[in-house]
Protein backbone atom coordinates (compact mmCIF):
# COMPACT_ATOMS: atom_id res chain seq x y z
CA UNK A 1 0.00 0.00 0.00
CA UNK A 2 0.78 3.96 -0.73
CA UNK A 3 0.87 6.49 1.46
CA UNK A 4 -2.18 8.56 1.00
CA UNK A 5 0.41 11.75 2.36
CA UNK A 6 3.80 11.33 0.66
CA UNK A 7 3.12 8.31 -1.93
CA UNK A 8 6.04 6.21 -0.52
CA UNK A 9 5.37 2.31 0.41
CA UNK A 10 4.08 1.49 3.68
CA UNK A 11 5.69 -1.06 5.65
CA UNK A 12 3.51 -3.44 8.34
CA UNK A 13 4.68 -3.81 11.70
CA UNK A 14 2.89 -6.08 14.13
CA UNK A 15 2.27 -4.65 17.86
CA UNK A 16 0.59 -7.69 20.09
CA UNK A 17 -2.35 -8.37 18.19
CA UNK A 18 -2.79 -6.28 15.40
CA UNK A 19 -1.08 -5.67 12.42
CA UNK A 20 -0.41 -1.54 11.11
CA UNK A 21 0.77 -0.16 8.37
CA UNK A 22 3.37 2.92 8.77
CA UNK A 23 5.38 5.44 6.92
CA UNK A 24 8.35 4.79 7.90
CA UNK A 25 10.86 6.60 6.71
CA UNK A 26 8.45 8.89 4.72
CA UNK A 27 6.05 11.23 6.29
CA UNK A 28 5.78 8.97 9.87
CA UNK A 29 1.98 8.31 9.46
CA UNK A 30 0.05 4.93 10.70
CA UNK A 31 -2.94 3.38 8.43
CA UNK A 32 -5.25 1.57 11.22
CA UNK A 33 -7.83 -1.03 9.51
CA UNK A 34 -11.00 -0.83 11.17
CA UNK A 35 -11.35 -1.29 14.73
CA UNK A 36 -7.39 -1.59 15.46
CA UNK A 37 -7.24 2.40 16.74
CA UNK A 38 -9.51 1.19 19.73
CA UNK A 39 -6.98 -0.84 20.56
CA UNK A 40 -4.12 1.68 21.40
CA UNK A 41 -6.26 4.94 21.51
CA UNK A 42 -5.61 5.06 25.38
CA UNK A 43 -2.68 5.62 27.79
CA UNK A 44 -2.84 2.70 29.47
CA UNK A 45 -2.93 0.22 26.09
CA UNK A 46 0.60 -1.14 26.04
CA UNK A 47 0.90 -1.27 22.42
CA UNK A 48 0.27 2.15 21.21
CA UNK A 49 3.58 2.72 23.13
CA UNK A 50 5.41 1.42 20.18
CA UNK A 51 3.55 3.60 17.71
CA UNK A 52 3.75 6.56 18.95
CA UNK A 53 8.06 7.36 17.40
CA UNK A 54 7.86 6.35 13.74
CA UNK A 55 10.95 7.08 12.50
CA UNK A 56 10.26 9.32 9.42
CA UNK A 57 12.06 11.86 6.93
CA UNK A 58 11.83 15.08 8.71
CA UNK A 59 12.25 16.85 5.68
CA UNK A 60 9.13 15.75 3.88
CA UNK A 61 6.05 18.41 4.47
CA UNK A 62 3.08 17.17 4.37
CA UNK A 63 -0.06 19.48 3.85
CA UNK A 64 -2.44 18.40 6.32
CA UNK A 65 -5.22 20.74 4.59
CA UNK A 66 -5.27 18.03 1.40
CA UNK A 67 -8.11 15.51 1.00
CA UNK A 68 -6.64 12.18 0.97
CA UNK A 69 -7.71 8.54 -0.59
CA UNK A 70 -8.00 5.71 1.46
CA UNK A 71 -4.90 3.60 1.32
CA UNK A 72 -6.74 0.31 1.08
CA UNK A 73 -9.60 1.54 -1.04
CA UNK A 74 -7.94 3.57 -3.60
CA UNK A 75 -10.72 5.06 -4.90
CA UNK A 76 -12.11 6.56 -2.08
CA UNK A 77 -11.40 9.74 -0.54
CA UNK A 78 -11.47 9.90 3.08
CA UNK A 79 -13.18 12.11 5.20
CA UNK A 80 -11.16 14.29 7.80
CA UNK A 81 -13.19 14.93 10.84
CA UNK A 82 -12.52 15.66 15.02
CA UNK A 83 -11.46 12.46 16.79
CA UNK A 84 -13.15 13.54 19.73
CA UNK A 85 -15.55 15.95 21.62
CA UNK A 86 -12.36 18.31 22.92
CA UNK A 87 -12.14 19.30 19.30
CA UNK A 88 -7.69 18.82 19.22
CA UNK A 89 -7.11 16.30 16.91
CA UNK A 90 -8.27 15.52 13.33
CA UNK A 91 -8.22 12.09 11.47
CA UNK A 92 -9.09 10.95 8.18
CA UNK A 93 -11.35 8.24 7.96
CA UNK A 94 -12.14 5.94 5.42
CA UNK A 95 -16.21 5.72 5.30
CA UNK A 96 -16.46 2.70 2.90
CA UNK A 97 -13.37 0.55 4.85
CA UNK A 98 -13.62 2.52 8.45
CA UNK A 99 -9.92 2.48 8.56
CA UNK A 100 -8.05 5.53 9.96
CA UNK A 101 -4.73 7.55 8.54
CA UNK A 102 -2.68 9.40 11.72
CA UNK A 103 -0.31 11.94 10.61
CA UNK A 104 2.54 12.00 12.48
CA UNK A 105 2.13 12.55 16.05
CA UNK A 106 -1.19 12.63 16.09
CA UNK A 107 -1.61 9.14 18.05
CA UNK A 108 0.37 10.80 21.10
CA UNK A 109 -2.17 13.79 21.33
CA UNK A 110 -5.21 10.94 20.57
CA UNK A 111 -3.82 8.95 23.66
CA UNK A 112 -3.35 12.18 25.93
CA UNK A 113 -7.31 13.43 25.29
CA UNK A 114 -8.46 10.66 27.47
CA UNK A 115 -7.19 8.04 30.26
CA UNK A 116 -9.80 5.17 29.54
CA UNK A 117 -12.90 4.60 27.60
CA UNK A 118 -15.30 5.99 30.68
CA UNK A 119 -13.25 9.03 30.51
CA UNK A 120 -14.04 9.44 27.15
CA UNK A 121 -18.12 8.30 26.98
CA UNK A 122 -18.43 10.57 29.68
CA UNK A 123 -16.76 13.83 27.87
CA UNK A 124 -18.83 12.70 25.11
CA UNK A 125 -22.18 12.51 27.21
CA UNK A 126 -21.91 15.80 28.19
CA UNK A 127 -21.01 17.84 25.40
CA UNK A 128 -24.11 15.86 23.82
CA UNK A 129 -26.05 17.42 26.51
CA UNK A 130 -24.48 20.75 26.24
CA UNK A 131 -25.11 21.27 22.86
CA UNK A 132 -28.81 19.48 22.33
CA UNK A 133 -29.79 19.20 25.74
CA UNK A 134 -31.93 21.88 26.56
CA UNK A 135 -33.56 21.53 22.97
CA UNK A 136 -34.04 17.99 23.17
CA UNK A 137 -36.12 18.33 26.65
CA UNK A 138 -38.20 20.98 24.89
CA UNK A 139 -38.74 18.57 21.97
CA UNK A 140 -39.75 15.94 25.09
CA UNK A 141 -41.81 18.35 26.18
CA UNK A 142 -43.97 19.15 23.38
CA UNK A 143 -44.52 15.69 22.59
CA UNK A 144 -45.68 14.98 26.77
CA UNK A 145 -48.37 17.46 26.12
CA UNK A 146 -49.53 16.28 22.74
CA UNK A 147 -49.70 13.14 24.54
CA UNK A 148 -51.92 14.55 27.39
CA UNK A 149 -54.26 16.45 24.56
CA UNK A 150 -54.91 13.33 22.90
CA UNK A 151 -55.79 11.44 25.92
CA UNK A 152 -58.38 13.83 27.11
CA UNK A 153 -59.57 13.92 23.60
CA UNK A 154 -59.36 10.02 24.04
CA UNK A 155 -61.29 10.50 27.27
CA UNK A 156 -64.15 12.44 25.77
CA UNK A 157 -65.12 9.95 23.49
CA UNK A 158 -65.35 7.03 25.88
CA UNK A 159 -68.66 7.69 26.72
CA UNK A 160 -69.61 8.28 22.97
CA UNK A 161 -67.79 5.05 21.65
CA UNK A 162 -66.74 2.50 24.49
CA UNK A 163 -63.40 0.44 23.89
CA UNK A 164 -65.34 -3.08 23.56
CA UNK A 165 -66.93 -1.03 19.88
CA UNK A 166 -63.10 -0.33 19.00
CA UNK A 167 -61.19 -3.37 17.44
CA UNK A 168 -58.01 -4.42 19.14
CA UNK A 169 -56.59 -3.13 22.32
CA UNK A 170 -55.65 0.48 23.21
CA UNK A 171 -51.92 0.28 25.12
CA UNK A 172 -51.96 3.42 26.04
CA UNK A 173 -55.08 3.39 28.60
CA UNK A 174 -57.18 6.43 26.80
CA UNK A 175 -60.31 3.51 27.41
Amino acid sequence: MKCPACRNELTPITVEDITVDVCENGCGGIWFDAFELQKVDEPKESAGERLLDINRDKNIRVDLSQRRHCPKCQDTVMMQHLFSVKREVTVDECYRCGGFWLDYGELGRIRSLFESEEERRKAAKKYFEDVFGEKLAKMHQESKEKMERAQRIARMFRFICPSYYIPGKQDWGAF
